[in-house]
C-alpha cells in the first residue's frame, strides 16, 4: 500500500508503510493511535485505543520509543506513565480544544473556592490540570469511578461540562463542574440529527458522552469510542447513524463489514464533526518523527510526579 508524498517532505521514501516498520524494529518503538486518527495512521499502528486503552498500553509497553498519534495530552499521559522512555508526537501543534478549555491559573482558584472537593479531571486535560486532581478518568471508566466514592464525598468534575452531566445523570450524583467542553461534539446538530433519522428510520443513534444533552437524548446508545465499537460489533442492527469524530468509523468499517455507518450532521455546513488538532498527524509527520526523533515530549520532573498519581489511582481503580 503506498502513500503520494506532500513536495515538501522530499527525503521521506515512496512507501511510508515500509519504512515506518523499519523504523518501529530498529527504534523498538510502537505506535500507539487514537480512533480518531486517518486511517492510514490507524493502519500502521501497534495498538489503537480510546483514551482508557491508550493510556493502559503506554503503561504497559516494553518499548524503547513510543510514538504517539493522536492530541498533545495524549503523548503527555504516554510521558507520566513513562518518565524513562522517548515520547515522539507527530505534529505539536496537534492539540486540544478541550484541554485548551481550562487554564490551570483559572482552575487553581476554581479548585481553590472548593477545598473540600475531590477533583475528577477528564484524561483529555494538561499535564498540570492532573496534577492539581485526586483521580483521573475516562469516558470509558467515570461513571464507574464516581460510583466507587463514598456518597458522603463532594466532587469537582473537570473539564468536560457534557461528559460530567452525562455521570451526574447515570450515577445520582451531585458535583461542581468545570464549564469546558469539545469543540468537535459540541458542533452536532440536534435538528439535522432528527432530519437524518428520518431518512433513516431503521438506523440505530449511537453517540460519545462529550455531546450535547440534547442530542444525547436521542441516542440509543451512548458510550466511549470503543463502547461505541463494541456495541456495533455486536448489535443485530445493520445501520448506524454515529455521533462522535468520524474518525472512529474506519474502525467500525473494519470490525463490522457490511455495516452501513452514518457520521451525524455537524451544525453548519462544514467538515466541523472531524477534529482539526488530530487530523494534524499526518503519515509523512509520523514518519519523519520517527526519522528525527522529533518533537519529543518533556515534562518538569515534579510535575510529572505529581500528574502520575492520579494516573495511577485511575488505572487502580479501572474495571472496564
Amino acid at each position: 500500500m503506498f502513500t503520494t508524498l506532500s513536495p515538501a517532505i522530499e527525503s521521506a521514501p515512496y512507501d511510508l508503510f515500509e519504512a515506518i516498520e523499519t523504523l518501529k524494529r530498529d527504534l523498538n518503538a510502537v505506535v500507539l493511535a487514537h480512533y480518531y486518527q486517518d486511517p492510514d495512521i490507524q493502519d500502521v499502528a501497534d495498538y489503537i485505543g480510546d483514551s482508557l486503552g491508550l493510556s493502559r498500553q503506554a503503561a504497559a509497553t516494553s518499548a524503547d520509543v513510543i510514538v504517539f498519534a493522536g492530541v498533545h495530552f495524549m503523548a503527555e499521559t504516554a510521558k507520566i506513565l513513562n518518565p524513562d522512555k522517548q515520547v515522539l508526537l507527530p505534529d505539536l501543534n496537534a492539540g486540544c480544544s478541550l484541554a485548551d478549555s481550562c487554564p490551570p491559573e483559572s482552575f487553581a482558584a476554581f479548585k481553590a473556592d472548593h477545598p473540600d472537593h475531590l477533583v475528577i479531571s477528564y484524561v483529555n486535560c494538561t499535564a498540570a490540570i492532573k496534577a492539581m486532581s485526586d483521580i483521573i478518568c475516562t469516558s470509558s471508566n467515570a461513571v464507574s469511578i464516581v460510583r466507587q466514592l463514598p456518597d458522603s464525598q463532594k466532587i469537582i468534575f473537570a473539564p468536560d461540562r457534557n461528559l460530567g452531566r452525562y455521570v451526574m445523570q447515570q450515577t445520582g450524583r451531585e458535583m461542581v463542574l468545570w464549564q469546558g467542553s469539545c469543540m468537535v461534539h459540541e458542533t452536532f446538530s440536534e435538528k439535522k440529527l432528527v432530519q437524518l433519522q428520518m431518512h433513516h428510520p431503521d438506523a440505530e443513534i449511537i453517540a460519545h458522552p462529550e455531546c450535547e444533552t440534547m442530542v444525547l437524548r436521542h441516542a440509543n446508545f451512548i458510550g466511549s469510542t470503543t463502547a461505541l465499537l463494541k456495541y456495533v460489533q455486536h448489535s443485530d442492527k445493520s445501520e448506524f447513524i454515529v455521533v462522535t469524530e468520524p474518525g472512529i468509523i474506519h474502525q467500525m468499517q473494519k470490525q463490522a463489514p457490511g455495516k452501513v455507518f452514518i457520521p451525524a450532521p455537524p451544525t453548519a455546513a462544514c467538515a466541523c464533526n472531524e477534529c482539526p488538532h488530530m487530523r494534524l498527524n499526518t503519515l509523512e509527520k509520523l514518519y519523519l518523527a520517527m526519522k528525527t526523533r522529533q518533537p519529543e515530549i518533556t515534562l518538569d520532573p515534579t510535575l510529572q510526579q505529581q500528574a502520575l498519581k492520579p494516573m495511577q489511582r485511575m488505572l487502580d481503580m479501572s474495571t472496564v
